[in-house]
């Protein structure tokens, strides 16, 4: 890859952090209307997360977020964080300093994936002098009825922080940090991995090859952002086009296609709403947001349901149970728009899936050895020496023996050499005769070719 090219997938990914746009003023989170913020996720009901919580809510399941660093002291995030680092050098080693030139995109990201809400204290009514004193509760309270629940209350998030979009003082480039955060997500337990980052370009340094297919090896899930028309991603980027990533399209308020807050591409896999959204802040805050990036985490909070109800599911059946299930949109069958089709959450957890012999949207192994021309069977281990050369099978070759050259047999064939040979030089004198007796005559007149002009040539003058 040139160092232009490796420039403009810097920018491409830049510029599209998050694919996501606030939407709303920030605002922190006061009492009395922190509640109003969890009746704005309408998702949780039309996308069928709300039926699919009779199931499973992605209880022990981990899920890595590759984006620019949570605040897990959020009310609605607490003690939802178990883990995380900076792979920028600019960040916190947790990964919970938000960084970057969106800082608070993975915020946003975590609340809608596997916030908890919180409980809004309210005041305690005086206690009477018979009334026994209230017995301290031996753990906090999980959640609450008040702020963001995510579509995986129960899922533990690992945040994974990166520095995009603008200048990184840590001095580590987009092509280095994605890398080493997928690397780092697997070796750290990541059943799922989140990344609603994205690129203007479809294509994605060869670097970024062994992480994804380490992750594919490892079973873990990708799901990414397709990116948004209004960020200029026309078309779905890196890392969305990689193949066997679950990439997310965006839907409007309405269901259909979001013009602004999604692309297109053959690598969509299914489509889930991207307007109008809400998340939590940093620093207990709230807002209103729109992007592919929140489509996302709907969708990978749908996989750590599955994840959770069925720990020995592969990640390829996990994919394929989404798709699978969707709900066919736009022309028939997969379409670049919507993918399979709208995210069915209850479905995906309730019906009855045939197994898929592998994944639907493919498998980086395969790109690899096709359009790489390379094999990374085993990219986590160091290489193996090849084997000894098996002994040889043909017999040593031999020189040839010379022969005595021939004596009376070989006359013939130089006697017949020589005669065609006399022929030939006879052929060639009587010629040379009859050209000097034709050079004694007057010459004819010629007419160049399409010229029109005539010319006498005179013969030779005679010695």
């Amino acid at each position: 890859m040139t160092l232009r090219r490796r420039r403009s997938l810097s920018v491409a990914l830049a510029t599209t952090l998050a694919g996501g746009t606030l939407a709303g003023a920030l605002l922190t989170a006061p009492a009395a209307n922190a509640d109003a913020w969890r009746d704005k996720e309408f998702w949780l009901k039309d996308s069928g997360v709300t039926n699919a919580w009779q199931v499973s809510k992605g209880a022990g399941v981990k899920v890595a977020i590759i984006d620019s660093g949570i605040d897990g002291t959020h009310p609605d995030l607490n003690g939802v964080v178990v883990g995380g680092t900076d792979v920028s050098g600019a960040g916190a080693p947790n990964g919970q300093k938000s960084i970057g030139a969106k800082t608070e995109h993975g915020t946003l990201v975590a609340s809608m994936l596997a916030g908890r809400g919180h409980t809004t204290p309210t005041a305690s009514p005086s206690a009477s002098a018979s009334a026994p004193p209230p017995v301290p509760p031996t753990t906090p309270p999980a959640g609450g009825p008040d702020g963001i629940v995510g579509v995986a209350p129960e899922a533990q998030i690992l945040s994974v922080s990166t520095w995009l979009g603008s200048p990184n003082p840590g001095g580590k480039s987009d092509q280095e940090q994605i890398p080493d955060a997928v690397r780092w997500a697997v070796d750290n337990g990541a059943k799922v991995i989140n990344i609603s980052l994205g690129s203007t370009s479809p294509d994605w340094p060869q670097s970024w090859d062994a992480a994804f297919l380490y992750a594919e090896q490892k079973d873990v899930v990708i799901v990414a952002a397709a990116g948004n028309r209004v960020g200029g991603n026309i078309q779905v980027g890196a890392p969305a086009t990689i193949p066997g990533v679950l990439t997310v399209a965006g839907l409007d308020g309405e269901g259909r296609a979001s013009v602004d807050s999604s692309s297109q591409g053959i690598s969509i896999g299914v489509a889930a709403p991207a307007e109008k959204l809400v998340g939590a802040m940093p620093g207990a805050g709230y807002a209103e947001w729109a992007g592919t990036s929140g489509a996302a985490p709907i969708v990978s909070g749908v996989a750590a349901l599955i994840r959770s109800k069925w720990p020995e599911m592969s990640a390829n059946q996990v994919i394929n149970r989404i798709v699978s299930t969707a709900k066919d949109a736009g022309a028939p069958g997969k379409d670049p728009l919507y993918g399979y089709g709208i995210l069915n959450a209850e479905a995906a957890l309730k019906d009855d899936v045939p197994a898929a012999a592998s994944n639907p949207l493919g498998s980086i192994a395969d790109w690899i050895r096709v359009h790489r021309r390379g094999d990374f069977s085993e990219p986590s281990q160091a290489p193996v020496a090849s084997p000894t050369s098996a002994a040889p099978t043909l017999a040593d070759p031999t020189v040839p023996v010379a022969k005595t050259p021939a004596t009376m047999d070989d006359a013939l064939p130089a006697a017949v050499v020589l005669g065609f040979g006399g022929l030939f030089l006879a052929l060639i004198v009587g010629a040379a005769i009859q050209l000097r007796r034709v050079s004694k005559r007057p010459g004819p007149v010629v007419e160049e070719a399409e010229t029109g002009v005539m010319e006498t040539v005179d013969p030779p003058s005679k010695k």
